[in-house]
């Protein structure tokens, strides 16, 4: 075998034009099956949003109640608040890994 051709091959045995020429193949379908509208993607902003805002909103009316029926040197709302972010934050990110997930395995 030539030794040019022996440096470019990959541990699969592939040559690198063969490699990125698989890939870009790959690429091209996934555009052709999935097709997303930017509506798509401002729909995809909008249930992130709310997957952090919904246990944000909930953590305020926890608080408050908490702060009315239980008061204490330190403020139940924003104690609250605090846990619904990261709540909300954990959320999020679990939904997007799922999504980033699949998108790679239709790859």
């Amino acid at each position: 075998m030539d030794e040019r051709k022996i440096g470019k091959l990959s541990a699969k045995g592939k040559p690198l034009d063969e490699r990125v020429g698989d890939r870009e193949l790959r690429k091209i379908k996934a555009r052709k099956e999935v097709t997303r509208s930017i509506w798509e993607g401002f729909a995809m902003f909008g249930i992130i949003g709310w997957s952090v805002a919904i246990p944000m909103l909930a953590g305020v009316a926890l608080g408050v109640w908490l702060d009315g029926n239980y008061p204490s040197k330190h403020s139940w709302t924003l104690t609250m608040i605090v846990i619904g972010l990261v709540i909300g934050c954990l959320n999020a990110w679990r939904w997007v890994s799922e999504e980033s997930r699949k998108i790679n395995k239709e790859e």
